[in-house]
């Protein structure tokens, strides 16, 4: 497996002070992965390595090609991804994952490599975005009976921050979190998109049979875009929040649905932009 973060060289000037230094510095490696189905090329992500098999199971549950477990015989990283490296040896990049298909599944269009409906580029209007949405979505979170106290999802980014280990050395790394209504952490991941954060989180809950994620919160940190909106209720998780602010789209698409969206949190306050009611001011849920 790759290496989470690397060390390098810094020259930090302090413009102010008037000095300079040379230091080592902590950054976040980034490396892409491919995705292969049925050992058809899909996508290429660029990620943080790290529960790779996560992230490709829950990237494949967001875009609507597995809905359970059920649905994969296998995914493995592809033994030929290799490089030569210093010492003119061989070694597997860790950066090619294929995923065998159970019979009966059927796998993206053979035309795909990741021109799916959420790409900016699709050229689709946000209603018919949202109306693909409804179409792909399975569960409906619309129904789920979560409660949540204000007071707990306030305190979720704190809680997040807690559990980034990488982030605490690099200041680069973007985080998702599955909290329950009680605030407790059932998993926190990191990447160097906020995506791939979030494709990690639902792929755990899938290889731990917890789809649909009914009764959580999913917390991130950043924005709250309307991938995001999307790859949440694809998983059956019916509150989404963001430290930052949600796009129009995602409260649409949230609205919608029926699910709850908050942005803004932080500093003890939040801001409820849709399925408002699940958000209470007792202090239990």
């Amino acid at each position: 497996m790759g290496r989470v973060t690397v060390r390098r060289k810094v020259r930090s000037i302090d413009v102010g002070a008037g000095t300079e230094r040379v230091r080592p510095d902590t950054l976040t490696v980034e490396e892409p992965l491919e995705i292969r189905v049925d050992g058809r090329p899909l996508t290429v992500t660029m990620r943080t390595p790290g529960h790779d098999i996560e992230l490709v199971h829950g990237f494949l549950v967001s875009e609507g090609i597995i809905r359970s477990l059920d649905d994969v015989v296998v995914a493995r990283y592809c033994e030929g991804a290799v490089v030569s490296d210093e010492t003119g040896h061989e070694q597997n990049t860790y950066n090619v994952i294929d995923v065998a298909l159970a019979p009966g599944v059927a796998g993206p269009a053979e035309e795909l490599t990741r021109n799916f409906f959420t790409s900016s580029a699709c050229g689709v209007c946000g209603k018919a975005s949202i109306e693909q949405l409804r179409a792909e979505t399975p569960w409906r979170v619309s129904e789920d009976p979560l409660r949540v106290p204000a007071a707990v999802i306030a305190g979720l980014p704190d809680l997040l921050r807690d559990e980034q280990r990488s982030f605490a050395k690099t200041g680069g790394l973007h985080a998702a979190g599955l909290f329950t209504a009680d605030g407790e952490a059932l998993v926190v991941r990191e990447d160097v998109g906020r995506h791939n954060a979030v494709d990690k989180v639902v792929g755990w809950a899938l290889l731990e049979a917890k789809l649909p994620a009914t009764g959580t919160v999913l917390m991130v940190s950043g924005r709250a875009s309307f991938e995001l909106t999307q790859k949440s209720l694809m998983a059956g998780i019916p509150c989404l929040a963001a430290v930052s602010a949600p796009s129009s789209l995602a409260v649409e698409a949230a609205d919608d649905a029926g699910m709850t969206l908050v942005g803004f949190v932080r500093n003890g306050r939040l801001n409820v932009y849709a399925g408002h009611d699940r958000v209470t001011t007792a202090d239990r849920p």
